[in-house]
C-alpha cells in the first residue's frame, strides 16, 4: 500500500523536546503538522505512514514569533500547529 502525497503533506516533523521525550513512555507523540489540517487527518496520516492505532488526536496553533532582525527591523515567523498524538496501549513509533 503506498501513501498519498496529500497524506505526507499533513505530518511536517516530529517535535523532539524535552517535555516530548518524557511524553513518549506514555505513549503521546508530537508532531508539528499543517495549520489547516484537522484531527481526523491527522489521525489518518498518522495511521498510515506508521501503521499504528490512533487513540486521541490534540492540537495546538501555535502563534508566531516576533524577532528582531536589526536595529531597525523585526520580522514575524510563521504561525504554526502543534498535534499531540496519543497512541493504543503497547503501539509505538520509531523516531530516529
Amino acid at each position: 500500500m503506498t501513501v498519498q502525497p496529500e497524506i505526507l503533506d499533513v505530518l511536517r516533523r516530529p517535535l523532539i523536546t524535552e517535555k516530548s521525550s518524557v511524553q513518549m513512555a506514555d505513549g503521546v507523540y508530537v508532531f508539528e503538522v499543517d495549520l489547516h489540517a484537522n484531527k481526523l487527518q491527522i489521525a489518518q496520516a498518522v495511521r498510515d505512514v506508521f501503521k499504528v492505532k490512533v487513540a486521541k488526536v490534540r492540537t495546538i496553533r501555535m502563534k508566531g514569533r516576533k524577532n528582531k532582525r536589526n536595529r531597525y527591523g523585526y520580522f514575524n515567523e510563521s504561525d504554526w500547529k502543534k498535534a499531540l498524538i496519543t497512541l493504543e496501549k503497547g503501539e509505538t513509533i520509531e523516531l530516529t
